[in-house]
């Protein structure tokens, strides 16, 4: 099963499960109780924290929840807060590095704590990953995720995101097309 955020991030392939952390963790249990799908593939959009480029494509089966309280010292957390899919699911045509994605309620603006997530080795942030394969491993499904790049993490981000947001549309479009079976 092909999964999307929702909003104005959709797709006719995939079903949406909802934006940020909450949405798609509620949407996308009620999903895979009704349909009870052989895998997960979330396809979507990623700002980067530096490394990677706009309208790069990216596959990925790792994910964190990292906050911006964490990366300052001023707080902890007993929960695993970085996890990978137990089980991951590899569509044709992908680069299989698997470079973190962190998820969050927020988007990063500012470089120097876009900095701090690469000194983690965390290169990318999307807001429904995390939840997604937290999700998939719950259940033992399968699953991996697909992203194109339309920002860097600064203080354009906003700005990035909007302007590059229909381009990268169209690579997912192009890319579930050329190497999945829809």
């Amino acid at each position: 099963m092909i999964l999307c955020a929702g909003r104005n991030e959709t797709f006719d392939f995939a079903k949406p499960i909802g934006v940020g952390l909450i949405e798609s963790a509620i949407n996308l249990t009620k999903l895979i109780l009704e349909e009870k799908p052989a895998f997960l593939f979330f396809v979507g959009t990623a700002g980067s924290y530096g490394n990677y480029q706009p309208f790069e494509i990216v596959h990925s089966h790792s994910a964190a929840n990292i906050e911006l309280g964490y990366l300052q010292n001023q707080c902890y957390t007993p929960l695993k807060n970085q996890i990978d899919s137990e089980i991951p699911y590899v569509s044709r045509g992908t680069n299989y590095l698997s470079p973190i994605v962190n998820s969050s309620n927020y988007i990063t603006v500012d470089t120097s704590i876009a900095n701090k997530m690469i000194e983690k080795s965390i290169e990318l942030e999307n807001m429904e990953f995390f939840s997604v394969i937290s999700v998939a491993n719950q259940f033992k499904i399968p699953c991996s995720g697909l992203f194109v790049v339309t920002n860097y993490c600064n203080e354009n981000a906003h700005t990035d995101f909007i302007k590059n947001h229909a381009k990268a549309k169209e690579l997912i479009i192009l890319h579930v097309e050329k190497n999945m079976k829809i």
